[in-house]
């Protein structure tokens, strides 16, 4: 009767023991959990801050160019019509008529490129479709992974319970012989 009651409070000792080293391995997993995802918040305030600056940067940019080029545009506009007072008529129409030309011609070449480009661009999908199959891919690859490391896990741990009864059986048939 001894014996027994030794087992059964081995048994409880045993089974805390597991208890205790599962929390502990649960506590590690989600500790290393929170370390990434500290580590990945981290990371995170940077890229908005840069993505922060640059947008600024454009906007004090384009600021500078409207502030700037408008004024510049005016006082070309006067001094291109006093010029072309002081000149002779013939070379001011000459003029003109080149200037014309090759601003038409410059803008219809902007205006080719830009209509093509924003037609490509509009036609473009949000996301490519590489990208999608990329990250298909990997998701497959990670469940893959999951379930093969879960399989290992459960193989794992099915051959320890089989190695612990084993060493249970010996214990057991061990103190029968000491009885």
């Amino acid at each position: 009767m001894k014996i027994l009651g030794e087992r059964a409070a081995d048994d409880e000792v045993y089974k805390k023991i597991l208890v205790e080293m599962e929390q502990e391995t649960f506590l590690e997993k989600k500790l290393h959990d929170l370390e990434l995802t500290r580590t990945i918040a981290m990371q995170t305030a940077p890229q908005i801050r840069l993505i922060q600056n640059n947008d600024t940067v454009m906007v004090e940019k384009i600021q500078t160019t409207i502030v700037n080029t408008i004024p510049l545009w005016k006082s070309q506009m006067v001094l291109a019509l006093g010029i072309a007072h002081s000149a002779e008529a013939a070379q001011a129409q000459r003029q003109v008529t080149d200037i014309t030309n090759e601003l038409l011609r410059k803008n219809a070449e902007t205006l080719h490129m830009a209509t093509v480009e924003t037609a490509k661009e509009s036609e473009r999908g949000i996301v490519d479709l590489e990208t999608l199959q990329k990250t298909n891919a990997d998701l497959i690859q990670t469940l893959d992974d999951v379930m093969r490391i879960q399989m290992e896990g459960r193989q794992k741990r099915q051959a320890a319970e089989m190695e612990m009864h084993r060493m249970e059986e010996e214990l057991k048939r061990k103190l029968l012989e000491i009885r």
